[in-house]
C-alpha cells in the first residue's frame, strides 16, 4: 500500500498545474480562484507566491528563460516569479467573455496545448489550441465543456485529453510534425458518481495518472486504458498530479478547498494542501516551450 503524505499545507482554493522545475528541485503550482503562481523547495522549505490581476490557469517553462502562462486574458509571457513581469502573447478566446485558459501542456516540439474551461456549463463552447514556436495560436480540438486532462504517450504518437463533466478521457493519433489529431475514440469513461478525471501525467511506461476531483482519490490506466491503481486521499477534491522529485518517481497532488462545504471542511480538514506519494515508477519529464 503506497504512503500518501501531506507535504505542503499550501491553503489553495483551487490549486492546479504543479510542475518540478528540475534545476532548482523546485516544485511550482497555480491556485486559479487566488489568482497566484507559486513555488516551493522541498529541501530548504522556502516559498515563493506572484499575485497575478487575472486567473491562471496553467504554465509550462521556457527553453530560455521564464514562462509562458495561460491566463483568463490568453496566452503571455512571464519573466519569473520574482519580477512578475508579464507580456503579452495573444488571446485565442477573445470573442468568448466567460472562458478562460485552464490546463495544457507542452508537445515534444516545444508547443503549448491548453484547453478552455465554459463555466456555465450549459453547452458544449470549450476548445483546445496550440501555441506554435512562431506564437501563432491555432485551435486544435472541441466543443467541450470543460478542457482537461492533455497529456501526449511517450513515443509521441498519441495525445490524450479529458472533458471533465462528462467523466471521459480521450485518445488520439498524434502526428508531432504536423501537430495533426486523428482517429479520437474513448480511453476511458468515469462511472457517474466516482469522480471526474482533472489535470494528468503520464510516467515512463506510458500509463496515465488522473486526479478524481470529487472523488477522493488518483488513478492509473493502463497504455489501453484499463484502471491499474486508485490511490485514496484524505481530500475529496484532487486537481492535478506532476511527477518530481530526484529520479522523478514522487507524485505531487494539488487539491481544491474552495469547492468543499462545511461539513466536507469538516470531514477534509487538509483540502487545498500537497499531497505526495512515491509511486515507484518514473514519470516523464515536462516539455518546455521551445520560445
Amino acid at each position: 500500500m503506497k504512503i500518501v503524505k501531506n507535504v505542503l499545507d499550501a491553503g489553495t482554493l483551487l490549486g492546479e498545474c504543479p510542475r518540478w522545475h528540475e534545476p532548482t528541485s523546485t516544485l511550482y503550482w497555480v491556485d486559479i480562484t487566488g489568482k497566484s503562481l507559486n513555488s516551493w523547495q522541498p529541501e530548504s522549505g522556502a516559498r515563493q507566491s506572484l499575485s497575478l490581476p487575472e486567473e491562471i490557469g496553467c504554465f509550462v517553462f521556457r527553453a530560455s528563460h521564464g514562462l509562458v502562462a495561460a491566463l483568463r486574458s490568453g496566452f503571455v509571457f512571464l519573466d519569473s516569479i520574482e519580477s512578475g513581469r508579464i507580456t503579452p502573447i495573444c488571446d485565442p478566446e477573445s470573442d468568448k467573455p466567460h472562458n478562460r485558459l485552464n490546463d495544457g501542456r507542452c508537445d515534444a516540439l516545444g508547443r503549448f496545448w491548453v484547453g478552455s474551461v465554459y463555466p456555465p456549463k450549459d453547452k458544449s463552447d470549450a476548445w483546445i489550441y496550440m501555441l506554435n514556436n512562431q506564437l501563432d495560436c491555432q485551435r486544435k480540438a472541441g466543443p467541450f465543456l470543460t478542457s482537461n486532462g492533455i497529456a501526449f504517450s511517450p513515443d509521441n504518437r498519441t495525445i490524450y485529453y479529458a472533458d471533465s463533466p462528462e467523466q471521459i478521457i480521450y485518445a488520439c493519433d498524434f502526428d508531432l510534425e504536423r501537430a495533426v489529431l486523428s482517429n479520437r475514440r474513448v480511453f476511458h469513461r468515469f462511472p457517474a458518481g466516482k469522480g471526474r478525471p482533472d489535470g494528468c501525467a503520464v510516467d515512463e511506461e506510458g500509463c496515465y495518472w488522473t486526479a478524481l476531483f470529487a472523488g477522493g482519490a488518483v488513478v492509473r490506466l493502463s497504455p489501453g486504458g484499463v484502471l491499474l491503481e486508485t490511490i485514496s486521499l484524505p481530500v475529496k477534491y484532487p486537481t492535478m498530479v506532476a511527477f518530481g522529485g530526484d529520479d522523478y518517481s514522487t507524485l505531487y497532488i494539488t487539491s481544491c478547498r474552495q469547492a468543499c462545504s462545511d461539513e466536507e471542511l469538516e470531514l477534509y480538514p487538509e483540502s487545498g494542501s500537497i499531497f505526495a506519494v512515491k509511486t515507484g515508477v518514473r514519470g516523464l519529464k515536462e516539455n518546455r516551450f521551445a520560445v
